[in-house]
């Protein structure tokens, strides 16, 4: 925290602009091109733009990077989950229920880091920290149930088909984990634990750009070992709609660049804090949403109210 707090801030408040605008974006490029074709495009753009601004750094700078293998290894673990794991989840989540509702789920990962610390550190939760935990789920439960009530027995696959929500146990179960609503929990977990290594790593290692490369380039590496292969998504791009590509392509630079912008910030600023602002996308997302997408994804007082719920629950316990 050599510069003060404030250059963290400010840092976290940039990042927290690109990944709104990613959010918003991503919704726009499903229509065109299917999520698993543009996200190769976008972990691939990402590992681009984080080797130019690397280079760039390195062409500038005086002083020589020394490598530290625990900071190493922490970036590379934090890619699988974040750039991987936790924006697949994400744009999944995103496919289905809409940027806005998406997005409430992306600021609850803050949970994952003090639900660790319960389990592995031995760190008690005061009262008010297990309140907010309770009002925080409460809020997301409000925000994923806020469909409009002719459509509640309808649960959208996001392949262009739906199925009917049955009254059985085991079908509400299955519909559940088809929806949005398991791929928004999927993802605050991976979040939440690879905002953790990522803090891990710049403390050993400070080196923002480098770390943001490596993560980028451990989650394209997953992504071409569990894909159909370079071949079969090669001759899917080739398909594709320009357009779509070219909306992939600017999330790929939005996000890589929030990703550097949110690591040099946790250089600065405490790590909790850094998440907290990042990840408070609702409050670009949904007037944006608004204003920009038509209510499309018919936005309910409900569902203002869960966000605004999960919000407060996330400030308290990362504030407290």
């Amino acid at each position: 925290m050599s510069n003060g707090p404030l250059l963290g801030y400010a840092l976290a408040g940039l990042a927290l602009l690109l990944f709104a605008a990613s959010i918003l974006l991503t919704r726009l490029a499903t229509r065109r091109v299917p999520l698993a074709t543009g996200f190769v495009v976008s972990l691939a753009v990402n590992v681009l733009v984080a080797a130019l601004v690397f280079g760039v750094e390195l062409a500038v700078r005086r002083e020589p990077v020394v490598p530290d293998a625990g900071g190493i290894v922490a970036f590379l673990l934090a890619g699988v989950l974040t750039t991987y794991l936790g924006r697949w989840f994400f744009y999944g989540c995103v496919e289905r229920l809409g940027p806005a509702k998406a997005s409430t789920f992306h600021v609850s990962s803050p949970l994952v880091t003090a639900v660790l610390g319960w389990l592995f550190l031995g760190e008690r939760l005061p009262p008010a920290a297990v309140v907010a935990m309770v009002g925080t789920s409460i809020g997301l439960y409000l925000v994923s149930t806020s469909r409009p009530r002719a459509a509640a027995a309808i649960v959208d696959t996001g392949d262009g088909a739906a199925v009917s929500a049955g009254p059985g146990m085991t079908a509400r179960m299955g519909a559940w984990f088809r929806s949005g609503v398991a791929l928004g929990v999927g993802s605050a977990l991976a979040y939440g634990l690879g905002n953790v290594l990522r803090g891990v790593g710049i403390v050993r290692w400070d080196e923002a750009a480098a770390g943001a490369l490596l993560g980028a380039i451990a989650g394209l590496a997953l992504q071409l070992v569990v894909s159909a292969g370079i071949g079969a998504t090669l001759a899917a791009l080739r398909r594709a709609d320009r357009r779509g590509v070219a909306l992939y392509a600017v999330i790929g630079c939005t996000t890589i660049v929030a990703q550097v912008f949110t690591i040099a910030a946790m250089a600065h600023a405490p790590v909790a804090l850094v998440a907290l602002i990042t990840l408070c996308t609702p409050l670009v997302v949904f007037p944006a949403s608004y204003l920009l997408l038509g209510n499309e994804e018919g936005i309910t007082g409900r569902a203002v109210f869960g966000a605004l719920l999960a919000l407060a629950g996330i400030a308290a316990i990362v504030l407290r």
